[in-house]
């Protein structure tokens, strides 16, 4: 907490002060942003299956990291979303307002961890016009713009022109995301991007996807000052003991015939939340 307060002092020297504290905002707020993963999604194949209705049933790594900072947290994020429906209304997404084919996506079923109307970055917007002394956002974001690519595409987004068009789509939305909420929230304090994990850091396919996907976000995030933390590191030195296997490890949902969902486990979530913590000197 004494690291974290002094990380948002740091970043927000200089910026004039805004309205006077009062109440539990005394005590600052976190912001979480991002997809399937910050959500907690748990498919239906899991057991015990979970309950979509009860959206506080699922846990993703930004509850852990809000009880590990004692901070009171937000978390706007909605699975399938991608970079450009996180800022356009009605864009395609794989899976929040709607789902490739279809007008039906998480949103339109079932409630998320927080309610809003419009997008997740005109959500933000206003949650930080709110809550002036919001002390963290966490964001991930643009897994499912390479899902999108690979479901829509007759060679499953394997060609190069495909994939430099995914990484140019993420970077210039994931630049808009950091540009509103610094100059048009006036937002200072950290934002912090988790990097993916892989599925499989034996495959070297695999690897370089994660890699490639990551370092477009760090590329971008580092430009509007903001901080990386270790999602993909975090993942391969748990995996190591296990042949490089996630799943193996325990850091993946299990499912009833042996195999892996591609979202966290508690133990993962858990694994990502430490990372953010670390990266922010928490």
């Amino acid at each position: 907490m004494a690291l974290l307060a002094a990380l948002v002092s740091s970043l927000m020297s200089g910026v004039a002060s805004a309205d006077p504290v009062t109440g539990s905002d005394a005590n600052g707020t976190y912001l979480a942003l991002g997809d399937s993963v910050a959500f907690g999604y748990v498919p239906p194949q899991a057991v015990p299956a979970p309950n979509y209705q009860v959206a506080h049933s699922f846990v993703g790594y930004p509850e852990y990291l809000a009880q590990q900072l004692d901070e009171r947290i937000w978390n706007a994020s909605c699975p399938g979303e991608t970079t450009t429906s996180m800022l356009t209304p009605g864009a395609q997404s794989n899976g929040c307002e709607n789902s490739p084919g279809s007008t039906v996506g998480y949103r339109t079923r079932y409630p998320l961890h927080v309610q809003y109307q419009g997008t997740q970055a005109a959500f933000a917007l206003s949650y930080l016009a709110a809550h002036k002394h919001t002390r963290l956002i966490t964001i991930d974001i643009g897994a499912n713009d390479a899902f999108l690519c690979q479901e829509t595409t007759a060679d499953h987004c394997s060609s190069q022109a495909e994939l430099a068009g995914v990484g140019a789509e993420i970077s210039s939305n994931l630049g808009s995301i950091y540009r509103q909420l610094r100059h048009v929230a006036g937002y200072q304090g950290p934002i912090v991007a988790l990097s993916y994990y892989s599925l499989n850091y034996a495959d070297p396919t695999q690897v370089a996807g994660s890699m490639f996907l990551d370092s477009v976000i760090a590329n971008v995030t580092t430009k509007y000052g903001g901080i990386v933390a270790n999602g993909f590191a975090a993942f391969q030195a748990s995996s190591a003991a296990f042949g490089g296997d996630p799943c193996a490890a325990g850091l993946l949902i299990k499912l009833p015939d042996g195999t892996c969902d591609i979202h966290p486990s508690p133990e993962g979530h858990q694994l990502l939340a430490a990372a953010i913590a670390k990266a922010i000197g928490a």
